[in-house]
């Protein structure tokens, strides 16, 4: 009983060192590379090569946190899910199979032809690393597109169409791995065309049950108003689908997407997405920690020249593929540019891909330790080719605004409006209408330049930034109004223009009320929500409609702006935003009728 309590012991006692090593690596550098505008994958990378078995060899066995980490990508694609009502996907579809196919097959054969004929391989030992390499991370790409809110431009869903078809590509070009195969066939393996039948049935399966059993299962525990319970049905949900293809031999990380896409239209998404998010954000940088771990060091000293070369030609040929594919479906330059950038890299599944290539006896074990060195290589390249793109963006802005005014060149005023759009546009006119001095920011030119047209004179910049708005008079105004789309402006580039302009009153639109939240313990004068208002103002008329009064009209308006703001005080206190959800009004919560004489 001893002897077996004693390995348990040195189990845990090891397990928890490593667990200090890899967090205590990964926030130094993180907050270090953060700090210096490198990103944070970069400081996962370099912190977990430091760390493993080529480095200082403080943790021996990344592959097996390589494992776990990699529910990160599973609950990343399930959170995506989320976003993507089966309606918008289905928009996609050209995209993902048009798109995303012609990426996949034209730089795969590509590479396959340079990894020929420059590293001298076989014809099916390229084709096993060449199309590979054609997949980007899904991991590093989606991250910064969902941070940002880009994934729901056009660009954005162009590149998310391609990272979804790659995962989809996973199944075949396995089964061309197993084709090629010189080693004995595995019986445990399912043959190709079996796979793509699981595929189908396992799609279709999802789907059914996300409809007549997940949506139920959520409306359960929502009556029970448990959170914590919320978080585990959430959980569940994501492992399940992924464990059922893990099962079939199938993307993981597609199970969690369908599963995700399938609670899309669901009441509980916005809850689900605030509860889950955490643990993708830690798992996910504990992969690229584990994927840095993994870094075979040797292989770069031993031949340093061919893992930069092939890494650098690896980002040429797939960013010049996607660029002219790109074009092709008719996207303008600057943004076909960034999408071949931002896919540029090899991507995570690549090392699958690899091992798959190893067993069937196509490449040597030397092989896949190298590609998989220059997979890595590229990976850490992501953040500087953004930084590159942003200059390129930067100096064509440059070109464009040749000719608009900075806020330097504005008059003394009394209030400065960023943003001169649809909403910026009613804010400063009532204020003209009084005969307040108001100073105009936009940052985009062909707002400013149309503005123009309507004798308006809009000045060209940032509003964001602290020394723009100085020039702009910000020291000597009474009101700083952000009027800017979206959810831009944050807590923490927020509080910096509170500090250096406390005279100021600060005025805010913001997206949805999860934004609204962030931004109310800053003290900011006046917060108001998008859509807000005109949303009761509609409310008001459809109640009009069913023939009620204007004094119980005025009631109903009173007592739902009454709750909501009692809902927004105990949210704001607990950080839960399924506080005080039994006060919304719904079937079975009305307002009762007013007592009359």
């Amino acid at each position: 009983m001893e002897a077996t309590a004693a390995p348990a012991a040195d189990a845990a006692a090891l397990v928890l060192r490593d667990g200090v090593i890899m967090l205590g690596a990964a926030m130094i550098f993180v907050m270090l590379f953060r700090r210096l505008g490198l990103g944070a994958v970069l400081g996962y990378l370099v912190a977990g090569a430091l760390i493993g078995p080529d480095g200082l060899g403080l943790i021996s066995a990344p592959d097996e946190m390589l494992r776990v980490a990699e529910i990160g990508i599973v609950l990343l694609l399930f959170l995506v899910g989320l976003e993507l009502q089966p309606r918008r996907l289905w928009r996609l579809k050209q995209d993902i199979f048009g798109l995303g196919l012609l990426q996949v097959t034209v730089s795969g054969l590509a590479l396959a032809a340079l990894v020929h004929f420059v590293g001298g391989f076989s014809l099916a030992a390229s084709l096993a690393i060449g199309l590979p390499l054609a997949l980007s991370s899904t991991a590093q790409v989606l991250p910064s597109l969902r941070a940002d809110g880009s994934i729901h431009t056009q660009a954005g869903e162009r590149a998310f169409s391609v990272l979804l078809f790659q995962d989809l590509s996973i199944v075949p070009l396995l089964t061309i791995v197993a084709a090629l195969s010189r080693a004995p066939a595995d019986p445990a393996t399912p043959p190709g065309w079996q796979l793509a039948l699981f595929t189908i049935a396992a799609i279709g399966g999802l789907v059914l049950a996300g409809r007549f059993l997940i949506n139920p299962l959520f409306q359960l525990v929502g009556r029970i108003s448990e959170r914590e319970l919320f978080i585990v049905a959430g959980l569940f949900v994501v492992l399940a689908s992924a464990a059922v293809m893990e099962s079939l031999h199938l993307s993981t990380a597609l199970g969690a997407f369908i599963a995700g896409v399938m609670l899309a239209d669901s009441p509980y998404r916005h809850e689900l997405e605030a509860d889950i998010d955490p643990f993708r954000s830690i798992l996910l940088g504990l992969f690229f920690l584990a994927v840095g771990m993994m870094l075979d060091l040797e292989a770069i000293a031993e031949r340093p020249l061919f893992v930069i070369g092939m890494a650098a030609a690896l980002i040429a040929v797939k960013a010049s593929v996607l660029f002219g594919i790109a074009r092709a479906f008719r996207m303008p330059p600057r943004k076909a540019l960034k999408l071949g950038l931002l896919l540029s890299q090899g991507g995570e599944f690549g090392f699958v891909l690899f091992a798959a290539a190893q067993n069937a006896a196509l490449i040597a074990p030397e092989a896949a330790s190298l590609f998989g060195a220059i997979v890595t290589v590229s990976m850490a390249t992501t953040p500087f080719l953004m930084m590159f793109n942003d200059w390129l963006d930067r100096r064509s802005a440059r070109g464009d605004t040749a000719g608009l005014d900075g806020p330097e060149h504005s008059e003394a005023s009394e209030a400065i409006v960023v943003g001169y759009g649809r909403f910026g546009q009613t804010v400063a006119q009532m204020m003209m209408a009084k005969g307040i001095r108001v100073t105009l920011i936009d940052i985009k030119p062909s707002q400013i330049e149309l503005s123009g047209s309507f004798g308006m004179k809009v000045y060209y910049g940032d509003g964001t930034r602290t020394d723009l708005l100085r020039l702009a008079g910000a020291a000597d105004a009474k009101a700083l109004l952000f009027c800017i789309d979206g959810a831009a402006l944050t807590a923490q580039r927020l509080q910096p223009i509170m500090d250096a302009f406390p005279q100021a009153a600060i005025f805010v639109r913001t997206f949805d009320r999860r934004q609204l939240l962030a931004l109310r313990p800053l003290g900011t004068h006046y917060v108001a929500r998008e859509l807000f208002e005109s949303a009761v103002a509609m409310g008001r008329e459809a109640l009009a409609l069913f023939c009620f009064d204007a004094e119980e009209v005025d009631r109903v308006e009173a007592e739902y702006r009454r709750r909501d703001a009692e809902r927004l005080d105990i949210q704001e206190s607990s950080g839960d935003l399924l506080a005080l959800k039994e006060r919304m009004f719904g079937p079975r919560n009305q307002i009762p009728d007013r007592e009359t004489g």
